[in-house]
């Protein structure tokens, strides 16, 4: 199989957290040959389609024999860059991270125009551009806290006087950026909301606070509709409210909650319908705070303290996307 990561610069990868360098080692440990580049480099042309200048890996063999959560120096080696039509590759891989900015809506349109063309894109162009992943959770409201999405300030403050406390973020921030919790008291509420909504003119949402997030902020994975049997907590630390790892949580591997496996159950075949074939549940105390579906993490974290071989069984469910029959899977 012929893969293309379309993600950050290789470079940047951390080898001892990334999950799309899971995907990669699992994959080269297939046998399948393995491209990458950024979406920058997408770019549609007369009598060509959508094409990118990319560049062939091939992984080094200590990064082959790693495990998860090691750290590997010079772990991949690339040809020199060449373009070819997406079209071309058996599957393509859209692993950017957010922000979800005008360039990357650009970008899954010319995903879009790759799959007119006969590419099969992971997760589906369409439903990146769908399900928002702050607002998605809008739709299943029955698993969800108390929330309002709004820029009108008044209405905001009247949401914080109803539930007495009370988180506001952003809806294009990640890894806990611009997060803010306002308790009863309401001590810089009216500072907070104006700097969120830039005065008013840019929506925000604002959801009760959940003490369950002293136990973790609960990242579940789908896999072509089906949760892993385990999640990860991230646990704030100190008096941090936000438990991202990139905000300093900690990540504990935990097994499914009762409530989490009635959120994944629900969730996940109607998800999956949509071409959603990687997506992290983000929930805490069993309510849903967010569904991300642009490059859901966590692979390493799960991997190295459960032995559950997470990227195994997302290249297992990538292998039957691109061809049900299971017959051209190398092994």
């Amino acid at each position: 199989m012929d893969l293309l990561l379309v993600a950050d610069p290789i470079a940047s990868f951390k080898t001892y957290k990334d999950s799309s360098f899971a995907m990669l080692r699992e994959a080269a440990r297939r046998g399948h040959r393995l491209w990458a580049c950024e979406s920058r480099q997408l770019a549609s042309r007369p009598g060509e389609g959508v094409t990118a200048s990319c560049t062939r890996l091939h992984l080094s063999a200590e990064a082959l024999a790693s495990s998860a959560g090691a750290t590997v120096d010079d772990w991949v080696e690339v040809d020199a860059p060449a373009r070819r039509r997406l079209a071309d590759f058996d599957a393509v891989l859209m692993r950017q991270d957010p922000p979800f900015d005008a360039e990357y809506f650009y970008a899954t349109h010319l995903l879009g125009q790759a799959e007119r063309e006969g590419a099969k894109v992971f997760n589906r162009p369409g439903s990146l551009r769908e399900h928002s992943e702050k607002l998605a959770i809008l739709e299943f409201p029955q698993f969800t806290a108390p929330t309002l999405v709004s820029r009108d300030l008044a209405e905001l403050r009247a949401f914080h006087a109803e539930q007495g406390d009370v988180i506001f973020k952003p809806l294009d921030g990640m890894g806990g950026m611009g997060i803010f919790r306002v308790k009863a008291d309401a001590l810089n509420l009216g500072a907070i909301l104006e700097q969120l909504t830039a005065d008013g003119t840019r929506t925000i949402m604002a959801q009760r606070f959940l003490p369950a997030i002293s136990e973790g902020d609960k990242r579940v994975l789908l896999i072509d509709g089906v949760a892993l049997p385990f999640a990860l907590a991230r646990i704030p630390q100190g008096s941090e409210v936000r438990g991202n790892l990139a905000a300093g949580g900690k990540g504990v591997a935990l097994p499914l909650t009762p409530a989490e496996k009635r959120v994944a159950e629900q969730l996940g075949p109607v998800l999956a319908a949509r071409g959603l074939l990687l997506v992290g549940l983000d929930l805490i105390g069993g309510m849903l705070t967010e569904i991300n579906v642009t490059s859901p993490t966590c692979f390493q974290e799960i991997m190295a303290q459960t032995g559950f071989d997470v990227a195994g069984r997302f290249i297992d469910a990538l292998e039957r996307q691109v061809d049900p029959t299971g017959a051209g899977a190398p092994r």
